[in-house]
């Protein structure tokens, strides 16, 4: 006698669930010819008729039900340990989660992905977009493993590290009045201007507001408050108001005529972006790999 192998076993119970084996090969997506082969021999290796044939279709011997049966709590097993590998192999593969905030996750982090998927194929990558704040909260809570954020403090609880600078500008639509100043403006006729700007805890508007507060201006109520960059972004180039994005952000449409640059005096708007992750642990493997291509990002 021959153990059958689970395809037999799979394909007998298709024969007694569909009364054809016709219809169990198109489940199977094998020939016609090839189940009956298979079935015949599944029936040789076991001694025992299992299927009674006619042309008008199938059924299961006596001894092909009861065989049947015990299939169905076999390949019930079999799917159990097949999961169960699944899954510890899950755990072995790499894994790295990462949470950046949007700048970075929409003109930084793509790139520097797609390096670490070279290197590093069989990583598997979760990336959340979200803003400098609650990267931080994610990284001091263990919810990943590496973050990018763009405010000028560091938070507390984390490690940090410099990977790049950016720079933020003032943009206008082209025919707004802005676009025709001879004349930087101040950080006082900024911040008395309502911008389209992003939600709290983002760090573009982070760092326009302390450089306005270092400046000695307190901005007024925005003009919208939208909650991802290319939202902000979008809303320039629709004609809705002047904003202060990054460069990452708007150098396609500078260099297109879509948005216009706005000059101002007195108001450092440069800043740092940084990797953090968790305080106390060391990065290693595909974390570790991220970070070193993180920085080598020019400044």
């Amino acid at each position: 006698m021959t153990p059958p192998d689970p395809e037999s076993l799979r394909l007998l119970v298709l024969v007694a669930e569909l009364g054809s084996i016709g219809a169990a090969a198109v489940e199977l997506r094998v020939s016609q010819p090839s189940a009956s082969k298979r079935l015949s021999s599944l029936e040789r290796g076991l001694g025992l008729e299992l299927v009674e044939r006619s042309r008008q279709g199938c059924t299961l011997t006596p001894a092909g039900v009861i065989v049947a049966d015990w299939a169905r709590q076999v390949l019930a097993q079999v799917d159990g340990l097949m999961n169960g590998v699944r899954a510890l192999r899950a755990q072995q593969e790499p894994r790295l989660r990462v949470s950046a905030s949007m700048t970075v996750a929409e003109y930084l982090a793509p790139a520097w992905i797609s390096r670490l998927r070279r290197a590093l194929p069989e990583t598997h990558l979760e990336l959340d977009v979200t803003n400098s704040l609650a990267v931080a909260e994610a990284v001091r809570h263990g919810h990943a493993d590496l973050g990018f954020i763009e405010t000028p403090l560091a938070p507390e609880g984390v490690s940090i590290r410099h990977v790049a600078r950016d720079r933020m500008v003032v943009v206008v639509p082209p025919d707004h009045p802005w676009a025709r100043l001879r004349r930087p403006l101040t950080p006082v006729e900024l911040a008395a201007t309502p911008l389209i700007v992003r939600e709290e805890g983002s760090g573009t508007r982070e760092t326009l507001y302390r450089a306005l507060a270092e400046a000695g201006a307190d901005p007024v109520a925005p003009l919208l408050e939208l909650h991802s960059t290319t939202a902000v972004r979008n809303s320039v180039v629709a004609g809705a108001g002047p904003a202060v994005l990054s460069t990452l952000a708007v150098g396609t449409d500078l260099a297109e005529q879509r948005v216009t640059e706005v000059g101002v005096t007195g108001l450092d708007l440069r800043r740092p972006l940084h990797a953090v992750w968790r305080s106390g642990l060391r990065l290693t493997g595909p974390a570790a790999a991220l970070l070193a291509i993180a920085m080598r990002t020019p400044d």
